[in-house]
Parts: C-alpha cells; structure tokens; sequence
C-alpha cells in the first residue's frame, strides 16, 4: 500500500533542546523506565505532582525558547510536503511549547497534536487520532521519533513503518522486537530512507 502521510516527533528529532531530561527525573526522584514523566506524575500524591508539574512547565517552556531545528528538518518538512504526503506533528510535549517553537519556524504540518489533545504516545492513539484527521489508514503512514516511545506508538497503531532518529542507547532495549522500524543516524538520512519506503510502495500492488 502507498505511503501516504507522514507523523513526525517534535524534541530530539526535528527539535534540539537543552534540557536535560534524565537529570529532570532524577531530581524528581522517578525511575528511568521508559515511561514519561506526566505519566509519572499523575501517579503521585497531589502536592509532589504540582510541583513536578511545576518543574516540567519550566523546563519544557526553556526548552521550547532556547531550542533550535535539528540539522535537515527543514529539509525534511519540505521533501514531505514536495511529494504531496499528509503530515501531522505529534508531541508528548504541551501545547505551549509547541506554539513556541513553530512562532519560531515556518514548519507545515497538516495536523498538529500535542499531549494536551490527544492520549500521549506510546498509547495508539496518538498515531490513530491524527491518521483519522489526515484521512489516512495505518497500513499508509510512517512514523519518524527519536525514542521507544515513537515505536511502540507506531508499532500498537499498526503504521506500515517507524524510522528511528539517533535514538539515545538506553531506549534501545525498550523497543518492541516485531517492529518494522529503520534505525538512522540523523535526519538526511530519514529522508533517504522516506524515499525509499515511498518509491517501494508505490511499485507494490494493492
């Protein structure tokens, strides 16, 4: 089946922030497995959560300010939208931070979703939300992240196939084994590997 759109990860894969995510938890006392840090938080007695929510607002606001595009993103936004795919920017980021960083770049996504709108990945629904705004079938979508998270998402969603940007070693053994997924070391290489995926399935039969 075609391609047909393209869901793509905010931080650490089209967008380089200074913060520290591993010290955040420790400072927060949460356990590095794999799970985000909302999550965490939604789990803890009510004054701890206001006050890691708190934290997490801050840094996710310093992030979003002083930031900056991944090296080909705007290569990738471009290639996506020359070969006419749906697009959707999907985020386990706030909504808040979002907005600043596309003020800050003229990036063209079809969809944009952040964790303030839709169930955050690695839950399906984070891919299956925007899929259905883009009118596109799993079987036709590729995600492109930076973390297990992206995978599992796209793996329980049932995308066609995840592209993995320079993933940080320790989630490597949190990636689900089934998943059809293609390891890169940076973003020109994600979009060799797009244009693979496209000109292949192009040429398959229905």
């Amino acid at each position: 089946m075609p391609i047909r759109a393209v869901l793509v990860d905010m931080d650490g894969t089209i967008w380089k922030t200074p913060v520290d995510w591993a010290g955040l938890r420790r400072t927060l006392g949460l356990p590095p497995d794999g799970r985000p840090i909302v999550e965490h938080l939604r789990n803890v007695p009510s004054r701890e959560r206001a006050r890691g929510m708190k934290m997490l607002a801050e840094q996710e606001a310093r992030g979003a300010a002083e930031g900056c595009l991944m090296p080909g993103a705007d290569e990738l936004v471009d290639f996506v939208s020359r070969n006419r795919l749906r697009s959707a920017l999907v985020t386990n980021n706030s909504r808040a931070s979002v907005d600043t960083v596309l003020a800050q770049h003229r990036l063209q996504f079809d969809v944009v979703l952040s964790r303030d709108e839709i169930a955050m990945k690695p839950a399906p629904e984070a891919f299956l939300v925007p899929l259905e705004s883009l009118g596109c079938s799993p079987e036709e979508a590729v995600a492109i992240g930076d973390t297990h998270l992206d995978v599992w998402a796209a793996h329980a969603a049932g995308l066609a196939h995840a592209i993995l940007v320079a993933p940080p070693q320790w989630t490597r053994q949190l990636l689900p084994r089934s998943a059809r997924l293609t390891e890169v070391s940076d973003l020109d290489e994600a979009r060799r590997v797009l244009a693979a995926l496209l000109s292949a399935t192009s040429k398959a039969p229905d």
